[in-house]
């Protein structure tokens, strides 16, 4: 398909997703909505559970394997929007939505480009197309569902390992920049326990107080080790909560969660075990999967996005890059700045170099057979 076509289908389809909700575990009806898209386009489309997947029209297992990824699940709109979150809008050169950014743009970009290659014969490469659920929630049911589902494995595997030479584009908002490293994710929910009494007498021991001692703690602690991409490990109390409904009552528990990026100059129970020893509270991780993750600077994918000028940097983000069990570059169209914003947007010219540009950086990689480079976390 010609680029102009591709460009303006694109478009079509950020709309109809923007105006589809589809918050993580919820994303049922924009699964359904990209299934048909690529089905009117004569793609053979396959569904495992809200993750929509194709294979191009020549797969051959023993080829190594590219895969498109992103996701189309959104969080919940930000409170602060002053524009419906769910009516696409294009103002000055804007589209305006919920997803518009984040991963709408880099999906449908994807999507285009995964329809440039679909057709072609004597590629010496596989592309691989998934649209995934819950990246937004790091849940359990989506790119690794997927990578684990019997359907998908049985039409791409080959003997043994099932994945032995494969490697990904993650479509995530970079600028059109190569992340090549991302911080991991560790979130604990904390207790601070103290003991109930009422609050006009000197009874009880003030939950409230105790955590507040580990929230500073959280708040200042600076790790000795810095990672040379990823830089240091930030950690933010991001909720804090009692059992209490009401004002006269010490609270016997004080619950906060912790979100901590973690790079790879630790290890997640390196970190968990150094909170351990510092924090009175009780900690426990929510997972230990979204680990910091990189790719080899002399991957194909790497190589061709520096003949093409592009930078490098560490991501402060975690995606579904952390998930997969082999390297993975994490490159897209819109900006991470607007993620997660009121009156969420991107550039329709970002959407137009983001499908040329990821033609492009496709076409210089599918040129060379990478080495297998095993992923390691």
């Amino acid at each position: 398909m010609k680029q102009v076509q591709l460009y303006e289908d694109a478009i079509a389809l950020l709309q109809s997703l923007i105006a589809t909700p589809s918050f993580s575990k919820e994303e049922d009806k924009t699964a359904e909505l990209i299934g048909r898209f690529l089905q009117d386009r004569k793609v053979d489309v396959h569904r495992s559970g809200n993750n929509i997947w194709a294979l191009n029209k020549s797969f051959d297992p023993a080829k190594p394997t590219l895969l498109l990824n992103s996701h189309h699940d959104t969080v919940k709109p930000n409170p602060q929007y002053t524009r419906d979150p769910f009516l696409p809008m294009v103002e000055d050169g804007k589209l305006y939505g919920l997803g518009s950014n984040d991963a709408g743009g880099p999906l449908v970009s994807l999507i285009a480009a995964f329809l440039h290659f679909y057709a072609q014969a004597d590629s010496p490469w596989n592309i691989v197309l998934a649209a995934t659920a819950e990246e937004e929630i790091s849940g359990l049911n989506g790119i690794e569902a997927l990578l684990k589902a019997p359907e998908f494995l049985g039409a791409t595997a080959q003997g043994g390992h099932p994945y032995p030479n494969w490697s990904a584009i993650v479509g995530e908002p970079t600028q059109m920049q190569m992340a090549v490293a991302e911080k991991g994710l560790l979130v604990l929910d904390c207790t601070a326990h103290g003991k109930s009494g009422h609050a006009a007498r000197e009874e009880g021991i003030n939950a409230i107080y105790k955590a507040m001692d580990d929230i500073n703690w959280f708040r200042y602690f600076r790790f000795p080790k810095e990672s040379a991409t990823l830089g240091p490990v930030k950690m933010n109390v991001t909720v804090i909560q009692t059992e209490n409904k009401a004002h006269n009552v010490v609270p016997a528990t004080c619950l906060f969660t912790v979100d901590i990026r973690v790079t790879d100059a630790y290890t997640h129970e390196e970190v968990l075990d150094i909170v351990k020893q510092y924090v009175s509270a009780e900690v426990k991780p929510r997972s230990m999967r979204m680990r910091a993750s990189g790719i080899s600077m002399e991957h194909p994918l790497v190589a061709a996005g520096l003949s093409m000028d592009k930078s490098c940097y560490g991501s402060p983000t975690c995606s579904d890059k952390a998930l997969m069990p082999f390297q993975a570059l994490k490159i897209g169209p819109g900006d991470s700045a607007r993620s997660h914003t009121a009156d969420e947007f991107i550039y329709l010219s970002e959407i137009e170099n983001g499908i040329s540009e990821y033609i492009e950086l496709i076409s210089r990689t599918i040129k060379t057979r990478p080495e297998i480079h095993p992923f390691t976390h």
